[in-house]
This record gives C-alpha cells, structure tokens and sequence, in this order.
C-alpha cells in the first residue's frame, strides 16, 4: 500500500499534506516525530485555526482531537462536511474516549476512523496510510472525469463547480475575484494552415505557459472550450488580475510559435478579457462575472488583439508583424 501512495503523490506531484489539530502541544509534537518524515506535517491548536488553514492548504487527511476549547473536534468535523471545498477531507478523531455513544457520534459527523490516546506509532501509521492511499485514489479517479484530455486542464465541467465553490468562499471572507478569460487569436486560420495535429500541439503548448503562471493552489486554470481558456483568481483584485493576464500574454509570447496566418503577428498571440467582483454579494453572481470577462474579451478582439482588456483600461502586447 505504501508503493502505491508514493506512486499517486508522484503523479499528482507533491507529498500528501496532513493536518495535526490538538489544544495540547505536547500531542501535536508526538503525532509529528511519528509522521513527519513522509508527509508534509501542518499544525492547528484549534478547531477555528483547523477550518481556517483548510481553506488555505486543502489537507488530504486531519487527525483532529475531540475535546478542545472553543470549536471542539466533532463540530469542527461537521463545519468541514458543510464546505464544499473540504467535504472530502477525511478525518481521523485521536481521543481518550472509548464509549460506543462517542464514536457513533464521530462517525456521524463524517469522521472516518478513531485512534485512542495514548497513540500507538504502529496503529496511527498504519491507518494514516490506509486513509490517505484511499483518499488519492478517489482524487486521482476523480481528476480524470474533470481533466481535458489535450491539455491537461480541467475542463468546462469543473470550470463550472470551481466558480462557485471560488465565488462561495470569497463571499462569505469579504474579498475580491477575478477571472480571465482567453482566446488564441486567429485559431481557425492557424488549424486550417498548419492542420489539427499542430494545432493539438498548439494548444497543449498554450495551456502549459498559462499554467505555469500560477503557484496559489486554490486558483483555477481550465480549457472553457475549442481555443478558450478560463482562470478564475479567488482573492485577487484588479490590479493583481491585469498583472496576472499581461505576464501570461507574454508567457505565450515567448514561445514563438509560428502563425502565417495570424493578422496581428508572426507568431501565435492571446487576446484576455478580465472581471473583478470586489464584493461578492446578493447584486453579483458567477454568471455575471462569466458575462464580464466575455464582454471584455470581445473588446480586446474588437479592437485589435493581442491585448489584455478589462473595459476601460487595454494594454496591448508588443507583437512582431
């Protein structure tokens, strides 16, 4: 079991990240000395501090205490099943208590497993195992439903469920949300001149330079469709949205990739269109920052290409004619 967690972390490309939430430091370090050397270890002392650092760092797997100050580990268990985006985190209750009443109760707040104080090394690693390699294996199944098979990407699909899940925790945290929306100028001519395996090749080639612009892991980078691609930026303003669209403008750029074709430039360019929400709230929706972006990147296409749009303000590309 163990090869093939290490083969699903290798394929997803990072170690499996678990979070240890205890109000007594003493447990936390024990649970670390034990695991720290295979996993990537976060810490909480709170049932408040495990919600908010779920957010941020999506775990693949909590080992949450039971009886804690404030939020103790069953009603944070059940806060996270009511989030979309941490649902799926499994949760194993490290705990003293050993009555049936108590561990029914964590099995029906959604825990998966309990693991009685004092901890045993063998017992703990070998469930924390167990957990995780189930866990990758239904992201990984589930990762290819939602992926773009050409490019990498997810796809419309998950497009779609990120933007509301995106839109949810921006509104209920009071920050901005950007999105982008992008489309490589003159495809069609590119296909019909080059042929459809290039521009396959193409493609794939675009949605990796747009990829790599991105380090935050809840950002979200997607195929929308035919030559189209989507980014939706939770937590991110105007300002940060229209540096993020210029630097993948000349991400593209620096490819070089040829295009006869193209009526702005000897090589293969984007046209972007960017909308901000800065407050999400009973005025705004998902679908009105959809209609946005589009709006904005039919202006960029209107008025030349090759530009970033985001209404009143353009900033065209230096392009090579």
């Amino acid at each position: 079991m163990k090869r093939i967690l290490e083969e699903l972390s290798t394929l997803r490309g990072s170690r499996p990240r678990i979070l240890l939430c205890d109000d007594q430091p003493i447990n936390i370090r024990l649970a670390n000395a034990m695991l720290k050397g295979d996993y990537d270890i976060y810490m909480a002392g709170s049932g408040q501090q495990a919600l908010d650092l779920c957010e941020r760092i999506l775990p693949d797997l909590i080992l949450m205490d039971v009886n804690m100050p404030g939020l103790n580990g069953y009603e944070t268990c059940e806060r996270l099943k009511q989030n979309t985006a941490t649902l799926g985190i499994p949760v194993i209750f490290l705990t003293g208590l050993k009555s049936e009443e108590d561990e029914v109760k964590g099995f029906d707040v959604g825990g998966v497993d309990f693991i009685s104080k004092p901890i045993n090394g063998t017992v703990l690693k070998a469930r924390v195992l167990t957990h995780l390699t189930l866990k990758l294996q239904s992201d990984f199944y589930r990762n290819i439903a939602v992926t773009d098979s050409l490019t990498g990407l997810f796809n419309r699909r998950k497009f779609d469920s990120e933007l509301t899940e995106k839109w949810e925790l921006c509104k209920r945290s009071g920050q901005a949300i950007s999105l982008l929306m992008i489309d490589i100028d003159y495809f069609k001519k590119y296909n019909d001149h080059y042929g459809h395996q290039a521009g396959d090749r193409c493609l794939a080639q675009v949605a990796q330079a747009i990829r790599s612009n991105f380090n935050r892991s809840y950002d979200c980078v997607a195929r929308y469709g035919g030559e189209e691609f989507a980014c939706i930026l939770p937590m991110a303003g105007r300002e940060q949205a229209l540096k993020m669209a210029q630097d993948i403008s000349q991400s593209v750029m620096r490819l070089e990739l040829m295009h006869a074709k193209s009526e702005v430039c000897a090589h293969v360019t984007l046209s972007i269109g960017v909308a901000t929400v800065d407050n999400p709230g009973p005025a705004t929706s998902p679908a009105s920052l959809v209609e946005l972006a589009d709006q904005n990147l039919y202006l960029a296409k209107n008025r030349g290409r090759a530009q970033v749009c985001a209404g009143t303000e353009t900033a065209r590309q230096d392009v090579v004619t």
